[in-house]
């Protein structure tokens, strides 16, 4: 399986490594913008609001909560993630939607790769290590489990766009990035900028990402369970034996 999926995707990396190229840079130049414009503020602590959010996360802290957002942070981390990721594109290309696999995959590759070119050029400290329930290493921007969590669910809910479970996927996929983002601030791992410029990015990324792969590739607008599972193949079967219930009686 893994051969034939190759087979299908190296052609489409050479025909269109200038289009992704153009869209991951189009994603990161704005990253690189905002950092060189706020360099001064970042480094000093950041805004005002990204310490006084941080600062009602601290006095809402409890136990519980301390343990939920722990939790998530390993789900959500480098060594589940990739894994659940792989997973469901495993699934997704053996009920042959194999193009849907290859979206999943490229959209949290190209965020992961866009996180660690921005912390790379950026180089933003974390926030005070005294205020946070534990102590993570790398650069602070943009935050790299907001961006891959955001590319993870708002890549599912494109995916099952068109299907019968559309709505459902979609709300949950951004939920689960909107979570995800808010345990780094609660952890006080990330400043809030962190997470929202890794958030905004991931989703540019992955929309576009979707668009360049569509017009290759049309079933990837289509539902993974195929023509019958698309919301817009029905409606598109179901327009003519509307106009023919509505026609006038043969005479």
């Amino acid at each position: 399986m893994f051969s034939h999926l190759l087979q299908e995707i190296v052609p489409f990396l050479k025909s269109h490594w200038r289009t992704l190229l153009l869209l991951l840079l189009g994603v990161l130049l704005p990253l690189v913008l905002v950092a060189e414009l706020t360099e001064d503020v970042f480094r000093d602590g950041g805004f005002v609001w990204d310490g006084a959010i941080l600062e009602w996360y601290r006095a809402h802290r409890t136990p519980t909560l301390t343990g939920v957002a722990l939790a998530l942070g390993v789900i959500g981390g480098v060594k589940v993630l990739p894994l659940i990721a792989l997973a469901i594109a495993l699934l997704l290309a053996r009920a042959g939607a194999r193009v849907h696999a290859w979206y999943l995959f490229f959209a949290l590759s190209g965020a992961a790769l866009l996180n660690l070119l921005a912390k790379l050029i950026f180089q933003r400290p974390r926030p005070d290590e005294l205020g946070a329930v534990l102590v993570e290493s790398g650069f602070s921007f943009p935050s790299g489990h907001a961006m891959a969590n955001a590319a993870f669910g708002i890549a599912l809910g494109l995916i099952f766009w068109r299907s019968r479970l559309g709505w459902p996927v979609a709300v949950l996929g951004v939920f689960w990035g909107v979570l995800l983002a808010a345990s780094r601030n609660y952890l006080g791992v990330h400043y809030p900028t962190d997470v929202i410029a890794g958030f905004l990015s991931a989703a540019a990324w992955v929309y576009g990402l979707y668009l360049v792969m569509g017009r290759r590739w049309p079933a990837l607008r289509d539902s993974p369970g195929g023509k019958r599972d698309t919301i817009a193949a029905e409606r598109e079967t179901a327009a003519p034996q509307i106009k023919q219930d509505k026609s006038p009686p043969v005479r």
